[in-house]
């Protein structure tokens, strides 16, 4: 028999409970965030980014200025940007599809994702699909920075300042902190760019229309307050490098390697989408008011995140001063206490039967919105990841749009999956053919 309660520390518990994402992480719940974050956090900043914060209040009032910005109708008004990479990658898969080599999905997925990053915050992709390849090898530098910083998460705090110097004799570890500086330049010269694009520039209609634009908004509107400057900007590019490519990528190639592993899945989710083409429902590049409009898809999207949740560890909090009951068991005051997503939503009280099965349709029944309440792939409460909606709205346009225009089929059966925090897809090797309205070419 499984246990609920795992203690994987001294002072620290795993729980296997679904109603324990209530207990722990609504709103006010008063567990507030342990040390186990801070190796993320960026040691420039002048305030702690929405994902390290340790201070409840502090987060609210950070999080609350750049809220409107991650909202989804912000997203959608920005989304012929979107168009542009997926029309690019479609552009790149086609040529692939007239040749007989096999493909890694998974590159191309997060060489998508990180061109969005580019076009929805700078106006223009980097050019990892136009190149095909890692640009200004940034996605190296992600694999090398974030299985250090996940290390030092997972350690006692006194132990990290050591660590980290004697890492400096370790290359692996030296070069992962380097790594970590040319991540932090990256974001320090796109924000300086276009400093020196205001300054060449006549008036504010001549300026891009972006997330980095939107940044300086409030800059310019807050200056008074002096709270949200040029530094707050480079950190909100920052976490746009760290973590805006690596869990939507994993996200939309998970979804698509299940439904590969599941022929009559693939099946039902082309046929929706030729369905909605036949009735003219959907334009030539999908827009996510359309995608969204599609029942199937949903379900397969909500399902593949079910079974695989892009971030793979436990999200640990602190229990209040006093200690409180989870279920069903006291803990004391200062315990750290956490969930796996990967566990929790493969409960089979919540999911129902074969919780370890992809059927979308479990999610087309009646007890879809409960199963919703308990999904937790993006965090929960006031600690929802705040590039939530981008990573949906890049989903619900590439997925019908590959499968709308490519047959794919999986060269191999299983894949392989690397767990250093991001619970990463690195190799999912398929062929690609052109398709049409109901059948391959």
């Amino acid at each position: 028999m499984r246990s609920r309660f795992v203690r994987i520390a001294p002072n620290e518990v795993a729980i296997a409970d679904p109603e324990a994402l209530k207990t722990i992480y609504s709103a006010h719940s008063g567990f507030v965030k342990t040390d186990f974050y801070l190796p993320f956090r960026a040691s420039w900043g002048r305030y702690a980014d929405a994902f390290t914060n340790l201070d409840e209040r502090q987060h609210m009032e950070r999080r609350r200025i750049v809220n409107k910005l991650y909202s989804m109708s912000n997203i959608v008004s920005l989304e012929s940007g979107i168009d542009k990479c997926i029309e690019e990658l479609t552009r790149k898969l086609n040529q692939c599809a007239h040749t007989e080599d096999c493909i890694d999905l998974a590159s191309w997925v997060q060489w998508y994702a990180f061109d969005v990053i580019g076009q929805l915050f700078f106006s223009h992709p980097f050019g990892f699909l136009e190149h095909a390849h890692d640009h200004a090898g940034y996605i190296r530098a992600l694999d090398l920075v974030v299985p250090l910083i996940a290390v030092a998460c997972v350690m006692p705090a006194y132990i990290r300042p050591v660590f980290l110097l004697v890492g400096i004799l370790v290359p692996r570890i030296s070069k992962a902190m380097r790594a970590l500086k040319h991540i932090e330049h990256a974001s320090e010269a796109c924000v300086v760019e276009r400093q020196q694009l205001h300054n060449n520039i006549v008036a504010d209609k001549h300026a891009p229309t972006d997330m980095l634009e939107s940044f300086f908004a409030i800059v310019r509107k807050r200056e008074e307050r002096a709270d949200f400057g040029s530094t707050e900007v480079k950190m909100e590019v920052y976490g746009a490098f760290i973590a805006g490519s690596d869990t939507t990528a994993a996200a939309i190639t998970a979804i698509l390697y299940y439904l590969l592993r599941n022929p009559p899945a693939y099946e039902k989710l082309t046929a929706e989408i030729d369905e909605a083409v036949e009735a003219g429902l959907l334009s030539p590049v999908i827009q996510y008011h359309e995608a969204i409009g599609l029942d199937y898809l949903s379900a397969c999207c909500k399902e593949g995140m079910r079974l695989h949740p892009s971030v793979g560890m436990t999200l640990p909090r602190h229990v209040p001063a006093g200690g409180a009951v989870i279920s069903g068991e006291w803990f004391p005051g200062g315990t750290r206490v956490g969930v796996n997503a990967a566990v929790v939503q493969r409960s089979q009280s919540i999911f129902g039967e074969n919780p370890d099965d992809f059927k979308p349709e479990r999610w087309l029944g009646a007890g879809a919105a409960k199963m919703e309440r308990y999904m937790f792939q993006f965090g929960a409460g006031s600690r929802t990841c705040i590039g939530k909606n981008i990573s949906l709205c890049e989903m619900y346009k590439a997925i019908p749009q590959l499968l709308r225009q490519f047959q794919l089929e999986l060269v191999k059966a299983e894949w392989e999956t690397r767990n250093y925090w991001f619970n990463k897809p690195a190799k999912v090797h398929v062929r690609v053919r052109p398709r049409k309205c109901g059948h391959a070419l």
